[in-house]
Order: structure tokens, then sequence, then C-alpha cells
């Protein structure tokens, strides 16, 4: 090992060590401040968000009062859920397709698959407007499909930037995936389903969720894309709250996101616990 190496892994001591500590404090501090001020505040007794009067649930109650509140926060739980399990289904396919195979028009599908990526959410929710005021009357043919209270609409807009996210989640789990252990299942005789079944899908698992997670983040979080496209009846708790904040911020605005957001890290302690759970049942194997 030369010199530059063993100084690049040397640990530092004194007054590096203690530099790097509050450096890594100064981080933690900026990104989590706010939202212990935003559980902070969401008990406040007070109408106005800065102005603290004391300790109340009183905001708590008034959420879960609050019809309007609650029929959001549904209308969000469905688009979530039926966005998700598209998205994953169709982004997974891609991500495969993708990786695993080599087809015409391929680079093409490639490129046009990072759109909603990289374009802005403006033109995403304008495109999306300009397509279903074109083809609503076409979509409601479908079986099933009923544009009118704008919750297919929330959905198909959802899964159309979810499905990128996801693909390039599961892109980058199956980037690094050795490829011998499928080629070992076929030389056992084991059929295409029987490989993916066995040996690529729990492989894969990982970033599939990572994908899943993902798309629930984005699909609960958007505002300009639901803005857009939802209908009257048809509002999502994002969409919802940012009309509140514009009438005025109150500590309801606070009670809404600490909720929204326990009900993130919940998803998140699921998911962790699952693969471990996972990791665990492949070890005892």
């Amino acid at each position: 090992m030369n010199k530059g190496a063993a100084l690049s892994t040397a640990e530092p001591k004194g007054a590096s060590r203690w530099a790097l500590r509050m450096h890594s404090l100064l981080i933690y501090v900026f990104f989590y401040a706010p939202i212990v001020v935003l559980v902070v505040y969401s008990f406040n007794d007070a109408q106005l968000v800065g102005d603290w009067r004391g300790f109340s649930l009183g905001w708590y109650e008034a959420f879960l009062d609050n019809d309007n509140i609650q029929e959001s926060i549904w209308i969000s739980v469905k688009v979530c859920v039926a966005s998700t399990v598209i998205s994953v289904v169709l982004g997974t396919m891609a991500a495969l397709s993708l990786e695993r195979f080599r087809w015409w028009g391929q680079k093409a599908f490639d490129a046009v698959l990072y759109l909603p990526i990289i374009i802005p959410d403006v033109t995403m929710a304008v495109m999306m407007l300009a397509f279903f005021n074109e083809t609503s009357q076409l979509l409601n043919l479908i079986p099933g499909v009923d544009l009118s209270s704008g919750l297919e609409k929330l959905v198909f807009a959802h899964v159309a930037f979810n499905i990128s996210f996801v693909s390039v989640v599961v892109r980058a789990r199956l980037a690094n995936l050795d490829a011998t252990m499928e080629e070992a299942a076929s030389d056992l005789y084991a059929n295409r389903w029987q490989t993916f079944r066995r040996v690529t899908l729990p492989q894969i698992m990982p970033g599939i969720i990572g994908g899943a997670l993902l798309a629930i983040t984005l699909s609960l979080d958007d505002v300009v894309v639901s803005s857009f496209v939802a209908s009257v009846g048809g509002t999502p708790i994002s969409v919802y709250v940012f009309g509140l904040a514009r009438k005025g911020v109150t500590p309801l605005i606070n009670a809404v996101s600490v909720v929204m957001l326990s009900a993130s890290m919940l998803l998140i302690l699921a998911s962790l616990g699952f693969q471990r759970a996972t990791q665990f049942a492949r070890e005892e194997k």
C-alpha cells in the first residue's frame, strides 16, 4: 500500500474528528429541523402556525372530523395503490425487456422512457390534460373505465410518470445481477417462467420494492399533475392541502402533514422488515 492510500484510509484524529462530527450534526439539523418544527406546531393551540399558544390536540380532532380531508385521503390511497401496482408491473417488464433482450426500436423506447423523469412537471401536466381532453370519449369505451369521476384519469396520469422511476430502479438491480444463476437454472431444465419466478424475481425483489416505495411517494406527493387532471369530487390530499395553504396556513395543515409523514415512515419500516425477513429466510435455507 502506498503512502497516499494509507493517508486516505487513516482515521481522523483530534480537531479533524470533532470537525467531521459537527459537520455531520449540522447536516442532520438542516434536513430534519423542519420536520421537528412541523410535528411540534401541529399541536399548537392557535390559529396561526408561528404563534405558539400551548399544547393541544384540537387540530387532530379537526382532522378526524373534516369529511373533505377524509375523502381526499381515501382518493389518494385508491389512486396510489392502483397506480403503484400497475407501474410496478409495467416498469419491471420494461426493465427486463431493456436489460435482457435486444429488439428493433429499443434505443428509441429507452429514450422515451426517461422523458417523464427529465421534463418539467408543468409540461407533463399540460400533456396529460391535452391527452385526456382529446381521448376521453375513446377511453370511456373501455369496459370498467369511467373518466367522469376523475379517479381513472389520476391513475393513468400517475402511472405515466411512475413507470419511468420504477424501471430505472429495477434496471439498476438487474445491471448488477449475476446471470450465471439463471444459466444454471436453464441447465437444470427449468423453463423461462420457472427461472424467472424462482431465480430472477427473488434477486430483483429489493429493486421492485424500492421502485414501489418510490412510486407510492411520488403518487402521494404529486401536486402539479394531479391539480391539472383531477376533477370536482376527485381531489387527492396533496392538492387539497395545497388549496388550504393558499387560503392561509393553519396547524391543521401541519396535522395532515404529520399523518402523511407517519404513514410514509410506516411503509419504509414495513419494507425494511420485509427485506430482513426475506434475507433471514434465505439464510435459514
